[in-house]
């Protein structure tokens, strides 16, 4: 037992050697550099998105965003669709929202989600790149489980382009 602990205290210490250090090479000359002279200044590029305070967009319009949003979700709960008009929403947001996707969807979310209640606003955007107003709304369910949101996209026409419903995260990402 004595030997086998000699030859561990033997190998820990050759293991142990030391290494040699490489000597370190001298800077005979110092070059000094001289800044780059820019001609045009930096162009800082605009956000592409802003937020906005909720008292900073006209209270129509965000009645008529409000309106249009649940118009859409209490669909699921009466299974009865009154479709948008030209006056409502774009071309694209007609064609797509038809009654079959809605009731397909529907049918998801009362399983998941439970009844539809109603939609708190959270945060105003504008996307500067197609100056479309983005509400984002928290939706509410009877379930505990229900976490989504509801983005309505007016564009300056004051007109839906676009709805979507994700997830509800904290932090607006402009997807």
């Amino acid at each position: 037992m004595k030997k086998a602990i000699f030859i561990l205290c033997l190998l820990i210490l050759a293991g142990c050697k030391a290494k040699k250090v490489k000597p370190v090479k001298k800077v005979e000359k110092i070059e000094i550099l001289q800044p780059l002279e820019v001609e045009e200044p930096i162009k800082r590029e605009e956000p592409k998105t802003e937020k906005i305070a909720l008292s900073g967009v006209d209270l129509t319009l965000k009645k008529k965003a409000y309106e249009l949003g649940k118009r859409m979700l209490m669909t699921c709960n009466t299974s009865k669709f009154r479709p948008y008009d030209e006056n409502e929403a774009t071309a694209s947001v007609i064609n797509n929202i038809t009654e079959d996707r809605l009731s397909k969807t529907c049918a998801n979310y009362r399983q998941w989600y439970g009844t539809f209640k109603d939609l708190e606003l959270v945060e105003i955007f504008i996307n500067n790149v197609d100056q479309t107003t983005v509400f984002r709304y928290k939706a509410l369910y009877t379930k505990k489980v229900a976490n989504k949101e509801l983005r309505v996209f007016m564009n300056d026409e004051n007109k839906i382009s676009s709805l979507r419903t994700l997830d509800w995260v904290d932090v607006y990402d402009n997807q």
